[in-house]
């Protein structure tokens, strides 16, 4: 990809923050129309005892899995001692255990899905805990792909989100832009819960699941990622809007 092809196209991203995504697109000519869906809020103190107690109960060679950066901030000071492997789902989320714990993730699947994430463990060859430490609205099919792998996992809410209602100028300009971008399903579901089934002419989605859950709930999917990450997601964005097959 070379050149400014997204030039004059607008489009759409629902993260709660700006990332990579977001200056991927800018780099490429695209107005980023930054309409952030999700909040994040604290879990009450009942989920962080369940969390601390869960990782504290690891023995070496168990697993922590995390599958966005906030799920990874929850790791701070919270580590057992014993060496514990670490996997991540996308780079962003890998940059931020590293940030949080100073080392390294052990395992960063190539396609930023948790069902990648499950493909790619190891299979256990005695029995194997792992700490999926996740969000209370996340998607079980990632840890029931786990499950199937051989391991022990204990899905454990390590933060909450809600639904954030866009203001009426950023509906305005999200409905009036060329494409939307869905990195989970969770945010289909708030772009429903917040501008019903509307949505821009160029619908790309991160990965199968997601344009499972956005195509059951109404919205029509141009696009799914190949491969499923972020640079699946910008080629899609481009070959959607300068080729329209």
């Amino acid at each position: 990809m070379t050149g400014r092809p997204l030039r004059g196209r607008s489009v759409v991203t629902t993260r709660q923050s700006v990332g990579q995504l977001d200056r991927r697109l800018a780099a490429l000519g695209a107005d980023v129309v930054h309409v952030p869906l999700i909040e994040t809020v604290d879990a009450p103190p009942a989920d962080v005892a369940a969390l601390e107690t869960a990782l504290q109960s690891l023995d070496r060679g168990d697993w922590v899995v995390v599958t966005s950066p906030a799920g990874a901030a929850r790791l701070a000071g919270r580590l057992p001692a014993a060496a514990v492997r670490i996997g991540a789902v996308g780079t962003a989320t890998a940059a931020a255990v590293a940030s949080v714990t100073g080392r390294a993730a052990d395992l960063v699947p190539d396609r930023h899905t948790g069902a990648d994430l499950a493909a790619a463990l190891p299979p256990p060859s005695e029995p194997t805990r792992l700490v999926l430490a996740q969000a209370d609205r996340a998607d079980p099919a990632t840890g029931d792909a786990i499950e199937a792998r051989g391991y022990t996992v204990d899905r454990i809410v390590a933060y909450r989100t809600m639904t954030r209602t866009p203001s009426a100028r950023e509906r305005e300009a999200a409905l009036a832009a060329d494409a939307v971008v869905f990195a989970s399903g969770s945010a289909a579901t708030a772009w429903v819960e917040s501008l019903g089934t509307d949505a821009p002419p160029v619908v790309v989605s991160i990965g199968p699941s997601t344009t499972a859950v956005a195509t059951g709930l109404g919205l029509s999917v141009t696009a799914t990622a190949s491969p499923h990450s972020v640079d699946g997601v910008v080629a899609a964005v481009v070959h959607e809007l300068t080729t329209g097959s």
